[in-house]
């Protein structure tokens, strides 16, 4: 695989909802079959706000509004050769439920509500598990049911 030539920026939308946390199974690399948050690219001229709720609406048919940054993630992958294979920043984005019910389409194969007790059992991307925490460590009105 050819090198990439830059960092791509992507972001990802976190969306809380009655106690869970709507996830996604990505099925393109580098997490194909992995559960991982509703997200894709940051287009030229676009926020990465409106691109967490651009990709969520495009892979899951669910409405959200971007409320605000959560952190950022390097995402450096290698492969056993040491090349570079991938490497994005991903914005992570919290983002209110404002309707719909997950149904996977774009380049995702599965897409639901998942409770946030039963993540930990799924195969997951990396800082799943961290994501939500600190979701939740950072919007006091809601917590996990």
């Amino acid at each position: 695989m050819k090198e990439p030539a830059l960092p791509r920026l992507g972001a990802i939308a976190v969306v809380l909802h009655q106690g869970k946390v709507l996830l996604v199974r990505r099925k393109n690399p580098p997490d194909a079959g992995l559960w991982g948050f509703p997200g894709g690219h940051v287009d030229a001229g676009e926020t990465a706000l409106a691109a967490a709720a651009r990709e969520l609406a495009e892979e899951t048919g669910v409405i959200a509004r971007p409320v605000r940054y959560l952190t950022n993630l390097d995402i450096i992958l290698h492969d056993a050769a040491g090349a570079l294979q991938f490497h994005f920043l991903l914005a992570v984005v919290l983002c209110d439920y404002v309707s719909g019910t997950p149904v996977a389409a774009d380049d995702v194969t599965d897409a639901g509500w998942i409770a946030v007790a039963d993540v930990r059992t799924l195969p997951s991307s990396a800082d799943v598990d961290r994501i939500i925490a600190l979701a939740y460590s950072t919007t006091p009105t809601i917590g996990p049911i």
